[in-house]
């Protein structure tokens, strides 16, 4: 049978509080017991003591001298010395049965003539214990004496044990009872509060099987308050944001991979079928199915790209010297074609970002202003520090963007008007760029160059900037 956590929680809980309670009960009930017989020998020895005393001082009232009538002393003391509770006290003369006290005991000893004759046998102080109808008696027997009296006499004192111990039978009976009514008020309270701090838990449940039954990722908790629980919540909340991220990037590529991949793979097909034993027509549908293999290489590696970009670990961020930087980039752009190459500005800083990303994304602008540009067009290439910002840009002479297109344009296998190059990418160059930005935590937008054209600009949170100098 499987115990919900629940019912686990509150009978671990249950165990432990019982443990502990019949420990208190059993540690109390033992305690009480030994008390009480550490008090039944004291007040037998206290009696012993009193009796003693009070024969040393007695005087006989009428005379005003010591007494010398043993059966004056034992009445006198019987006068004198009340019982406590469940206790009873009763002299012995000549082995005979003489006085008790005046408040009736639980059972009458000093009938039993065989016991009394056998008390009075004692020559010294004597503690015994017997068996009565109302259980256990514990008693002493005190020798008597009085000079001038030739009479033997004793003093008894007893106490009913039992009838002490019922008291406190009936006080640990309480105490285990609350015991009791505790622990179920314990477990009363423990189911409600266990359900109530695992109602979360629950919720946590319950929504992974909806998740594992309808793939729907969207579904969040909400968990109020900061403890493990809400923490635990939380986790789980982000833990569904991944894997929902994960899902949309993997559907983005099996999408955009169908859907790119799909015409490539159409044409090396349609070619490769169409191919003659001509060898000028082998060479030409050769070189065609090499291009298109090429080109679908790029769409793939693009692709994994921007994938890439939204999963940990897509940057590995270094100290990037911004001069540097933006100087490299226009010596490796002057390779893509005859334009006029220029240098802007460059930003005397260091930047805490991925070196290679940002060259990436550099490039990728670079690339798309020389196929919106033709020869001796001006492309140009800054950086800079404003408003607490770094800026990289890339600007051109070409014939710009227009304003509708300049958001749309950032889309994937969005290809923008007035291309000029001889190859025509797929359109993921610039989805790429703005990946890069976002990824440090920043953004890219195309204005108006200066003068005409477009001016491509990535802006990017300072985080720490040491500047050079």
């Amino acid at each position: 049978m499987r115990l919900s956590a629940r019912a686990r929680i509150v009978g671990w809980m249950l165990a432990v509080v019982g443990l502990a309670l019949g420990v208190a009960v059993s540690v109390t009930w033992s305690t009480l017991l030994t008390r009480l017989d550490h008090r039944m020998e004291l007040e037998l020895g206290n009696e012993v003591e009193k009796l003693r005393r009070y024969a040393g001082s007695a005087l006989d009232q009428q005379a005003g001298k010591p007494l010398i009538d043993l059966e004056n002393l034992l009445v006198g003391y019987l006068q004198l010395n009340a019982p406590d509770r469940w206790e009873t006290f009763f002299s012995i003369i000549d082995g005979k049965a003489h006085k008790i006290t005046a408040i009736p005991p639980p059972v009458r000893l000093d009938t039993d003539d065989a016991l009394v004759a056998r008390m009075a046998g004692a020559s010294k102080v004597e503690r015994h214990e017997m068996e009565t109808a109302r259980g256990t008696v514990h008693y002493a027997v005190i020798p008597v004496s009085v000079a001038g009296d030739t009479r033997r006499g004793h003093f008894v004192v007893a106490h009913f044990y039992d009838l002490h111990r019922a008291e406190i039978v009936d006080a640990v009976g309480v105490l285990g009872l609350s015991a009791l009514a505790a622990l179920t008020l314990a477990g009363a309270a423990g189911w409600f509060v266990a359900g109530q701090v695992l109602a979360p838990v629950r919720l946590v449940r319950q929504t992974a099987e909806q998740i594992s039954d309808s793939s729907d990722l969207t579904r969040r908790l909400d968990v109020p308050g900061d403890d493990d629980v809400a923490a635990l919540a939380s986790t789980f909340n982000h833990m569904l944001d991944r894997l929902e991220q994960a899902f949309v990037v993997q559907r983005h590529f099996m999408d955009d991979a169908g859907h790119e991949l799909r015409t490539p793979i159409t044409v090396v097909r349609g070619h490769l079928e169409l191919m003659g034993d001509d060898p000028d027509d082998r060479a030409e549908t050769l070189a065609l199915v090499t291009d298109e293999l090429d080109r679908m290489n790029r769409i793939v590696d693009d692709l994994l790209t921007l994938a890439k970009a939204e999963q940990p670990g897509f940057l590995a961020l270094d100290n990037v010297e911004l001069a540097d930087l933006t100087v490299s980039v226009v010596a490796k752009a002057r390779a893509l074609g005859e334009r006029q190459w220029r240098v802007d500005e460059v930003a005397e800083a260091r930047l805490p970002a991925d070196r290679q990303r940002l060259t990436q994304a550099l490039m990728q602008l670079v690339a798309n202003a020389v196929r919106h540009t033709t020869d001796d067009d001006l492309i140009a290439v800054g950086s800079a520090v404003r408003d607490g910002r770094v800026e990289l840009w890339v600007r051109d002479s070409g014939p710009g963007v227009a304003p509708a297109e300049r958001e749309r344009i950032f889309g994937r296998f969005v290809r923008g008007a007035g291309r000029t190059g001889a190859h025509d990418g797929a359109g993921l160059g610039l989805a790429i760029v703005r990946s890069i930005a976002q990824a440090h935590g920043g953004t890219v937008q195309v204005t108006e160059a200066p003068g005409g054209g477009a001016c491509f600009v990535m802006s990017l949170p300072l985080w720490e900037l040491w500047r050079l100098g």
